[in-house]
């Protein structure tokens, strides 16, 4: 058997020693493999943030209105509806300030509805149901169709508050007032709307525009009386005070 040994003139190098990186090659390190996990985090934290800004921030009315007709109301009149009715209104909600809330529903009824835009009249139908559906706090209406409304939709009540025979959708002019007809609306300083024309631009008066709209009341089916209901109850007494039904037939 052969033995193998060593020479002792034979070298040996040595293991070269770790290299030290630089704080700014650890870092650059760092981020080529984290770079994926620390964007995706900042979305997040980002998107946790608008959330609760979005809910600390958000104004809560005291009380809501909606308004149901082939056209939109104007900015100009929708805002100044707003504000001329906070005086009749209290704070509901113990924030602070009265806050109204028009909501608006682009809705035609009958004979109007041919001539409406379809994915409007779908998108206003589909907005209405779901707040309904969800137990909306709003109980006044600005009707720009009772007739069509109450055929329809079968939620006003009558003026005194009782409600309608089950099954009926009972008779719509006792359920209503005329916006004109309502010395405390009419009396609204709700000021004028801009249009915008190839000519130039006309102001028109708000309060000829709403003019022809009815007020109509949601009635309360339920056991309880939400307090949304009562505080409705109160503005409407106020702005029919001195009113004058609408003549049948």
């Amino acid at each position: 058997m052969a033995w193998v040994t060593k020479s002792s003139d034979e070298q040996y190098t040595p293991e070269p020693a770790p290299r030290e990186y630089t704080r700014q090659e650890k870092v650059s390190n760092w981020w080529h493999y984290n770079k994926i996990a620390v964007a995706v985090a900042v979305i997040v934290v980002a998107l946790i943030a608008w959330t609760v800004h979005d809910a600390l921030s958000q104004v809560q009315p005291d009380l809501q209105i909606g308004y149901v007709g082939m056209q939109s109301l104007p900015e100009e009149t929708a805002d100044a509806l707003e504000a001329a009715l906070v005086p009749y209104c209290t704070d509901r909600n113990g924030d602070g300030k009265v806050v109204v809330q028009l909501n608006q529903y682009t809705l035609g009824f009958g004979e109007d509805s041919k001539d409406a835009d379809p994915y409007s009249q779908m998108a206003g139908l589909t907005k209405l149901n779901a707040d309904l559906s969800a137990d909306t706090e709003t109980y006044l209406y600005l009707l720009a169709d009772p007739e069509g409304f109450q055929e329809q939709i079968q939620i006003l009540q009558y003026r005194d508050g009782t409600l309608p025979p089950e099954g009926e959708t009972g008779d719509w002019q006792q359920m209503v007032y005329r916006w004109s007809d309502c010395p405390v609306l009419a009396g609204l300083d709700l000021g004028s709307y801009t249009v915008f024309g190839d000519t130039g631009d006309t102001q028109f008066s708000s309060q000829e525009l709403v003019g022809p709209l009815y007020l109509g009341f949601r009635g309360n089916w339920a056991e309880e009386v939400p307090e949304a209901y009562t505080q409705a109850q109160t503005l409407w007494a106020a702005l029919t005070a001195g009113a004058t039904p609408p003549a049948e037939g």
